[in-house]
């Protein structure tokens, strides 16, 4: 009964909702005592009055028979007409009891206080495709290198080849070491054209913590023959004179390690001496001691560097002390498209000449196109000590009491520009004008019988040098490499006529090959100008008289050389080298004629 008279209660609700236009009929609604029915009752007669009431607001609202309403419009209340067809009688069946009670149970998780801390990484993004790595490969066999090998040979000239480099092998604290050479050979169509060379030394290295300790002595010794006669004249004697130079050279370096940091301080120390001496009892001694201290802050350098350089020489004729100090305080800018070094060269010079200069040391390089084109200009000058060994290294056939004096390069300025046309190609081209005092030239001192000792004679003055020089690097591959220099001059001299035996066009060239991984070829060229010479006494009367001489002409030659080395097995390999394959009697000295075609092989072994 109490479902009943609940669900009464609500559909007398739902029919309270319709009744409310009553309330736009004007009229006032009238009080009805009713007198209370039984529930059962109202129930039963529910239907019926919905359906009355509902049918009795669809004829006002309609507007259909409402004289206010002539055009059948609809105001603001119902849009359509509802229809009722039956009678709607709900019965208690319809009705569905909710068999639930609420759960009064507290059951909400436990949630433990969260603490938070930052990492102090940077956040990577992972969105784009991880590039792979390459795989190494494993260590080849083969490119293990070898601590040490030994080469020997022999040639079509008597000629003996060998060489030999020993050494502790791989150990980042600690180098030592020792070599080998030797090189003679015969000509055969010249009396006594003999040459030979050796070569032994040792040398270490020790690196520290903080420095590196390194250092190298060797001996070297050269001998040859005053092969040289003059034209049409035959010899007196068949046994020329045999001339040799034997020099013991040593030098040490205390370096501090490089370290990349803005702010570093930096210095060096170096000592380097020899003892040199020939057949004709020639005595030169020499100590240079060098260092430099440099501060170095971010792109700013600022240092000093100093050279003490003590020599005394000795012949028949002479006995003095030549030295030369040298200070060089400085500035350096660096960045990434540029480099400025601004400094002077101060020197002296004590012992038997004292003279005093402040030259400029000062160099610029700037970035005109990134990564491929530099432009720089330079200026220095400096003195140039003149050296016995110098002397014989660069021309064998000198003889007896050789002028001392130091030449002095008063300015020399270069300007050019270098960097890389092509991958793989580079070039540097420059031009450059010297102005050098007291210049050393070659002139040929002839004794009577003919035979050729050259002498050395000073060009009392200034001698202009102007020039062009031009280096080319080619390297395609690993496989292939070309490389050339080539060197323009001209000589404006002051008490000489000519520059004697200096020549004016100079090319250098060569080229490695890589056919396989065990056959290498190599190739060379060499290309010199003419050169003219005068003997001593000539050389040293006026330069209006020398001009009434007609001096010696050695004309231009080429030399054109090749090698080849094939690698049998990791340790072995063979060799063969061919010279003046043109087999030109060139000569670079007035009357001392080169060797013709000759070739050499042998073998090598690695160990």
């Amino acid at each position: 009964m109490k479902s009943a008279y609940l669900f009464s209660l609500l559909v007398l609700g739902s029919v309270a909702c319709f009744t409310p236009a009553d309330a736009q009929t004007n009229q006032k609604p009238k009080t009805k005592k009713t007198t209370a029915k039984p529930a059962a009752t109202t129930a039963k007669k529910l239907g019926d009055v919905a359906a009355k009431t509902a049918a009795k607001d669809t004829t006002k609202k309609g507007g259909g028979n409402n004289p206010a309403n002539p055009n059948g419009q609809q105001g603001s209340s119902l849009s359509e007409e509802i229809v009722v067809t039956t009678n709607y009688k709900p019965v208690l069946a319809d009705a569905v009891k909710i068999r639930r009670n609420p759960n009064l149970e507290d059951v909400s998780p436990y949630k433990a206080p969260l603490t938070y801390s930052t990492l102090d990484k940077r956040l990577e993004q992972n969105s784009a495709i991880k590039q792979l790595d390459a795989m190494p490969l494993p260590r080849e066999r083969d490119s293990v290198l070898n601590n040490n090998y030994v080469k020997v040979g022999a040639g079509n000239l008597k000629t003996t080849f060998g060489e030999a480099y020993i050494n502790n092998g791989k150990d980042e604290a600690m180098q030592i070491g020792a070599w080998l050479k030797h090189f003679a050979q015969s000509g055969s169509d010249v009396n006594k054209q003999n040459q030979s060379r050796q070569e032994i030394g040792v040398f270490g290295k020790s690196i520290m913590d903080d420095n590196s300790l390194s250092g190298r002595i060797w001996y070297n010794r050269q001998s040859n023959y005053f092969y040289g006669y003059a034209q049409n004249t035959t010899p007196v004697t068949t046994d020329p004179f045999h001339q040799h130079f034997n020099t013991i050279s040593a030098e040490g370096e205390l370096a501090k390690n490089y370290k990349d940091t803005e702010r570093v301080f930096n210095y060096a120390l170096k000592a380097k001496g020899y003892l040199f001496s020939n057949a004709l009892k020639a005595r030169e001694n020499d100590i240079v001691l060098t260092g430099f201290i440099n501060q170095t802050i971010k792109q700013f350098y600022a240092g000093v560097s100093g050279t003490l350089d003590m020599s005394s020489q000795k012949d028949n004729a002479y006995n003095i002390t030549n030295n030369i100090f040298r200070a060089n305080p400085y500035l350096k800018f660096q960045g990434d498209n540029y480099k400025i070094d601004a400094g002077v060269n101060i020197a002296t010079e004590f012992g038997f000449s004292s003279r005093f200069y402040v030259f400029p040391s000062a160099r610029a390089e700037v970035q005109v196109i990134p990564d491929y084109v530099r432009v720089f200009a330079e200026a220095k000058g400096d003195i140039n000590r003149a050296s016995l060994r110098d002397y014989a290294e660069t021309n064998p056939f000198i003889g007896q009491d050789i002028n001392i004096r130091n030449s002095v390069d008063r300015i020399d300025i270069t300007a050019g520009i270098k960097g890389t046309l092509a991958p793989g190609l580079g070039f540097k081209a420059q031009i450059y004008r010297n102005e050098v005092k007291d210049m050393p030239l070659y002139v040929s001192n002839i004794d009577a019988q003919g035979n050729n000792r050259f002498a050395v004679v000073y060009d009392d003055g200034t001698t202009r040098v102007s020039g062009f020089k031009g280096e080319l690097n080619y390297k395609a591959s690993d496989d292939f490499e070309l490389f050339g220099k080539v060197d323009f001059k001209d000589y404006k001299t002051s008490s000489q006529w000519f520059a004697w035996n200096m020549p004016k066009f100079n090319l250098t060239a060569g080229t490695i090959i890589h056919i396989t991984d065990k056959f290498n070829l190599t190739g060379s060229l060499l290309l010199r100008g003419e050169t003219k010479d005068i003997t001593y006494t000539n050389a040293l009367l006026p330069l209006d008289q020398q001009k009434s001489i007609t001096p010696y002409t050695i004309k231009s030659f080429a030399d054109v050389s090749a090698g080849g080395e094939y690698k049998i097995n990791k340790k072995l390999s063979v060799f063969v080298q061919a010279n003046n394959l043109l087999n030109s009697n060139y000569r670079e000295w007035l009357f001392y004629r080169n060797y013709g075609f000759n070739i050499f092989g042998g073998v090598g072994y690695g160990f």
